[in-house]
């Protein structure tokens, strides 16, 4: 039972490219949007996600580049208990810090630091090369992960977009097979097939 319905799709699927007097010139069309669909789906989603896994690597390296560690001291309490948060801080708290710039100038501002620690204790700050304080950049691990996340996300997005077309090019094809078939049926049975 399932070889004779298997049969039945691929003869559904493949009468367009055989000689068939049945055959219209919009079958052609449609099997020619079909495949084309396809490949530029699979082809352009592929090469699209890697540029996109590249562009994010890339991006994420240069961040790594720009930032660099240096040892902070405490300039005011920490608090003991880290707020409830969801925006991936992992536990810390805000608190002012006071660290030496690149050009010899002590600085203050707010970073992220591990909760109950008391003013003079040393901790560790991310500047970029003007002295200011940066987030902490992403580990090597992290950016390919963010990278491959990013590149699987625009590549279906590519292949979506590329099915989006083809479906509404096929709709459009399917209209104007409808338009054709009610002139032809007008055509030929004026009388709206009444006797």
């Amino acid at each position: 039972m399932a070889r004779t319905r298997r049969g039945r799709v691929k003869r559904k699927l493949l009468w367009r490219w055989r000689r068939n007097p049945l055959r219209r010139r919009s079958d052609r069309v449609e099997t020619w949007i079909f495949l084309a669909t396809w490949i530029v789906a699979l082809v352009g989603g592929l090469l699209a996600g890697e540029a996109a896994g590249a562009a994010t690597e890339d991006t994420l390296a240069a961040r790594r580049a720009a930032a660099h560690a240096v040892s902070a001291v405490l300039a005011e309490n920490a608090d003991g208990t880290p707020a409830l948060t969801g925006d991936g801080t992992g536990g810390t708290v805000r608190a002012k810090v006071r660290w030496t710039a690149p050009d010899g100038v002590t600085r203050t501002g707010v970073a992220r630091v591990e909760p109950g620690r008391a003013t003079g204790t040393s901790v560790t700050v991310w500047i970029d090369r003007q002295g200011d304080l940066v987030r902490t950049p992403p580990t090597a691990a992290e950016s390919r992960l963010q990278s491959a996340l990013t590149g699987v996300l625009v590549a279906v997005g590519t292949g979506a977009a590329v099915f989006g077309c083809g479906w509404l090019a096929r709709l459009r094809l399917d209209r104007r097979r409808m338009r054709d078939w009610e002139s032809e049926w007008a055509r030929v049975a004026p009388s709206g097939g009444r006797t």
